[in-house]
């Protein structure tokens, strides 16, 4: 041992542990490079050497096969920490500063808690002291070259790998659909099942839309789509199931299906707290994108627009977006425009006697003298629809007949891609059959034990087979009926006679704003004396409306004169549920013609200016709670006791149980009463009406 070494090494450094960390960055390098390994473990006897006991030396080795990039996943890096900051270390032996961290941060924050507990750092090459400036400086030396190695190693990884990417030669995982062939090269999946469930996807989102659309038609045909099954501990297995909405939505923005290699598409970003997120990167950011590079499902002009139709159908939040269809009975719905600020307007309803009313508000920028309102304007939406329809109507009857034979046509395609489904689905299912037959044929007899699982998996396929089987049957007699029936009709119907079926009520309103949505662009709505509508057709053709100001609610809704009068008179000794009781029993109806409630007194009151109950009792000098309470020198709770007995008179404000008080003058209520007995107030009954 060195004089420098017997310096450095106290007594009451030995008296503590000595823990030795081994680390190799991948399970690979654990396996195969067992060299290093083994020079990790023999620093035990630079330790015993040292002055340690055998005993004393504690090994952790559990971040084995973990990369020293960041000790936050490193549970033995972080355990050798709290151990040194506790003071129970005496010296932390490492084969080099790598295995112990390749991060500057976590490599000084070790050196700085060894100070501080007078702990020794000892390497292949030597043992430091970092309390020591001399030792501080070549151990910080040697963290900055073991951050700066890891760089250099990520670097040439990360060179090659984008050097590949660029040439698109890259190979990265798939989706569904494609596979590598022998050469590497990327190709169609060869099982056709599999095809034949990815196409249908694209053929749906071009008929209906949406991608909530496509996945509501796979569960009404009852098609299946291919998923991954992955068990604990086994390798993930091909299986079938539902398409769910997300997996409709990745599969539409992947540039893979449309024939293209991309690279770069997103890029982890770290979060000052911990962790980080995965942001999506606008197109013109990606490191790589080369087009027509092995063959696809769709043409890349077909992925431009289904990602332009999902942009339309994002939720509104400007003139360049238009939300996708949805229930309700506007027909503007995502397609109208404030005239004033030129912000997209919002669609809002109002619940009425007829159904729902439809009105659209623009809530964009507002000008300064609407500030107050708290929009730009809102548009009854009845007129607005009425004249889109019938403009909508005289603008398609020309073109019925092509329509009508486009959708006779379509219909066809569509049932007949899935029976083609169907019959894949089918043919699947015989195949597995066959297959568990043959492994059951070909099991040795005596081994019943293998042979019984065999038999069993057999007659399960076999049922697998039987249900798709009677699943075909029953969707072909469906499809059948409909062609036969109900499809005809009103394929014949939109031929001969299309107002008739676009003001049909059995026409479901979704169906309705896409034949809106095919012919009109937007529609430019400014409230003035006059609404102005301009309507801006696909073709680029625009039509300019002028339509009479639609009323108010409370303009087309004023109530009875008679009743107002009544209500307010009733108001002075009723409650809002009696006042609402009594007008009905003599006869009164709301502006809507429907009978009164409690809620619509109020609205009415209101409305109308009529003084409240609150206002009316404290006008005859009735008291509140708080004021009744100081004027008999009691609390609140005693106050509401007496009101239940009787003791006092109230009078209720509202249908919530606030009362007002009468004033009990010079007589009143003692508080320590004789429990039955009656004061003068007393005999006065509360009057909760």
């Amino acid at each position: 041992m060195s004089t420098e070494t017997r310096q450095k090494v106290t007594a009451s450094q030995l008296k503590r542990s000595a823990f030795l960390y081994v680390r190799q960055s991948t399970p690979r390098q654990v396996l195969e490079h067992t060299e290093s390994t083994a020079r990790q473990y023999a620093l035990r006897k630079r330790a015993v050497a040292l002055g340690w006991k055998d005993d004393q030396v504690i090994v952790i080795d559990s971040d084995l096969g973990q990369s020293g990039a960041s000790a936050a996943d490193r549970e033995g890096f972080q355990k050798l920490v709290t151990e040194a900051s506790m003071g129970r270390a005496g010296i932390v032996l490492g084969l080099e500063v790598s295995r112990l961290a390749r991060n500057s941060a976590d490599w000084h924050r070790l050196l700085e808690i060894c100070a501080i507990t007078d702990t020794l750092i000892l390497d292949e090459d030597g043992i430091y002291h970092p309390a020591d400036f001399n030792d501080r400086l070549l151990l910080g030396l040697k963290g900055t070259m073991s951050e700066a190695e890891l760089h250099l190693i990520r670097a040439r990884m990360r060179g090659g790998l984008l050097s590949k990417a660029k040439r698109g030669e890259l190979a990265t995982s798939l989706p569904f659909g494609f596979a590598y062939d022998d050469d590497g090269r990327v190709v169609l999946d060869p099982d056709q099942q599999i095809q034949q469930a990815i196409r249908p996807v694209f053929d749906a989102f071009r008929r209906v839309g949406t991608a909530f659309g496509v996945a509501k038609e796979f569960r009404r045909q009852g098609w299946q789509f291919p998923r991954l099954i992955r068990q604990p501990g086994d390798p993930a297995e091909l299986g079938w199931g539902d398409l769910e909405h997300n997996r409709v939505t990745r599969i539409l923005r992947n540039p893979r299906y449309a024939g293209a290699f991309f690279y770069g598409r997103t890029r982890f970003q770290k979060k000052v707290e911990g962790g980080g997120h995965i942001r999506n990167l606008p197109r013109q950011e990606w490191h790589t994108l080369i087009l027509d590079v092995h063959p696809g499902y769709i043409t890349w002009r077909d992925y431009e627009e289904n990602l332009r139709r999902l942009q339309e159908n994002a939720q509104a939040s400007g003139v360049d977006e238009r939300s996708a269809v949805r229930e309700g009975p506007s027909l503007l719905q995502g397609l109208a425009i404030c005239g004033i600020c030129g912000s997209r307007m919002t669609v809002g309803y109002r619940l009425r006697k007829a159904g729902l009313a439809p009105f659209y508000i623009c809530q964009g920028p507002r000008e300064v003298d609407r500030i107050e309102k708290g929009y730009c304007q809102r548009v009854s939406g009845y007129s607005l629809d009425k004249a889109i329809g019938a403009l909508l109507v005289e603008t398609v009857t020309p073109l019925a007949l092509e329509v009508a034979l486009n959708v006779q046509q379509e219909l066809q395609s569509r049932w007949d891609e899935a029976d083609r489904l169907r019959r894949f689905q089918v043919d699947r299912a015989r195949y597995e059959s066959e297959l568990a037959r043959r492994r059951f044929l070909r099991v040795d007899p005596d081994n019943r034990l293998v042979a019984a699982s065999l038999e069993a998996e057999w007659n399960s396929k076999l049922h697998a087979l039987s249900e798709a089987e009677q699943n075909y049957e029953r969707q072909c007699q469906a499809d059948q009926l409909k062609i036969g029936t109900v499809q005809r009709e009103q394929v014949l119907a939109l031929a001969t006679n299309f107002p008739q079926l676009w003001n049909d009520p059995g026409t479901a309103d979704r169906e309705r704003k896409r034949m809106v949505r095919l012919l009109i662009e937007d529609a430019t709505i400014r409230k003035g004396e006059q609404v102005r509508l301009d309507v801006r057709f696909r073709g680029g053709m625009s039509k300019t409306m002028m339509l009479p100001r639609p009323l108010s609610y409370c303009e087309s809704h004023k109530q009875n004169p008679a009743m107002v009068a009544e209500m307010d008179r009733l108001l002075d000794d009723y409650n809002y549920a009696d006042v609402a009781r009594i007008l009905n029993e003599n006869g009164f109806k709301t502006g809507d013609g429907l009978p009164l409630t409690s809620t619509a007194v109020g609205y009415v009151r209101k409305a109308y200016g009529l003084k409240s109950r609150f206002d009316r009792f404290r006008e005859r000098g009735m008291l509140t709670m708080s004021e009744i309470a100081r004027r008999c020198g009691v609390s609140t709770k005693t106050i509401s006791e007496w009101r239940q007995r009787g003791r006092i008179c109230a009078r209720a404000v509202n249908d919530r149980n606030h009362f007002l008080f009468e004033d009990p003058g010079p007589n009143l209520p003692r508080k320590h009463a004789r429990k039955g007995s009656r004061s003068h107030h007393s005999s006065t009954a509360s009057f909760i009406r």
